[in-house]
């Protein structure tokens, strides 16, 4: 595992300050708030934390109320709603500073025999000779704020390879469509719950940009204001985060200042193995210009 892994593994795992208490320190990607990522993970992992394992977590419905602070430790506590026959849902609150910045639902079951179908994974090209998310901002460093630049430059935990390339500081419209693989980078323990946290974190890049491929914009510009207001996460069968993985967007709405967009994350296999839809502030701000 490498060292940045090593460390977002331990981001997730949390300190237990009390029962259906835990606390999680904060990671700073270099834009003073808090990753939405960093708090769907933290948040999965407590809730899993009371929930016996033979209980797989299936569903995550969260919504974002404050934005966090990336230099303050994180609270999280669970409220064991239910313990049912097959299914177990938990609710989990996030705390900084006293105030709620983040909530959710998740829900547990079970493994059983059932029904099975799933949408056909796209074909696209595979990852192999793809240049990651971080060579290609290395082509383009001095385009980036020097405060965050070697926020943005530096090893990352998760790799990213687009299929879908846009260059962010001259964007064009387009589709409202994306591509990308992505992967842990080192190899993980057997331990399926890890790999769930790990895609939970992943599942809020990129995501709601998605919606702003029609219009010609990118988070990276001055005039626009993007913020995550919500987030849903379904798993649909094991997974590996440390094997290569598609995460297929689309947009179908924009409107009112907000974005909404909708994720399927395929393995090499071709295998759905988690959806993902998130709605979004995108908010053109002239007067930021």
């Amino acid at each position: 595992m490498s060292h940045v892994l090593d460390d977002l593994v331990d981001l997730l795992s949390l300190e237990s300050i009390e029962e259906n208490l835990f606390r999680g320190r904060s990671q700073d990607l270099g834009f003073r708030q808090l990753y939405g990522g960093q708090v769907l993970g933290q948040s999965l992992s407590a809730a899993s934390q009371t929930v016996e394992d033979a209980r797989h977590v299936h569903s995550l419905h969260g919504y974002f109320l404050r934005p966090g602070d990336a230099s303050l430790p994180v609270v999280y506590s669970v409220d064991r709603v239910r313990d049912g026959g097959s299914f177990s849902t938990r609710r989990v609150t996030a705390i900084q500073k006293g105030q709620t910045i983040f909530t959710c639902s998740a829900s547990f079951q079970y493994d059983e025999e059932g029904f099975e179908h799933q949408a056909q994974m796209p074909d696209v090209v595979g990852p192999e000779n793809l240049p990651s998310e971080v060579e290609l901002a290395r082509t383009m460093a001095d385009h980036l704020p020097e405060r965050i630049r070697e926020k943005v430059l530096c090893a990352k935990p998760i790799e990213i390879r687009p299929v879908t390339e846009r260059d962010p500081f001259n964007p064009k419209a387009g589709d409202p469509v994306k591509y990308a693989w992505f992967r842990a980078d080192g190899s993980l323990p057997d331990t399926p719950a890890l790999h769930k946290y790990l895609l939970a974190y992943a599942s809020d890049f990129g995501l709601l940009t998605t919606s702003l491929q029609p219009h010609g914009k990118s988070v990276w510009q001055k005039d626009m204001q993007i913020a995550s207001l919500d987030h849903a996460l379904w798993f649909h069968r094991n997974l590996r985060a440390d094997e290569w993985l598609l995460y297929a967007t689309d947009s179908p709405w924009a409107g009112n200042s907000r974005g909404f967009c909708r994720g399927s994350i395929y393995n090499r296999a071709g295998q759905l193995v988690a959806s993902s839809t998130q709605e979004g502030l995108i908010r053109h701000r002239k007067d930021w210009a």
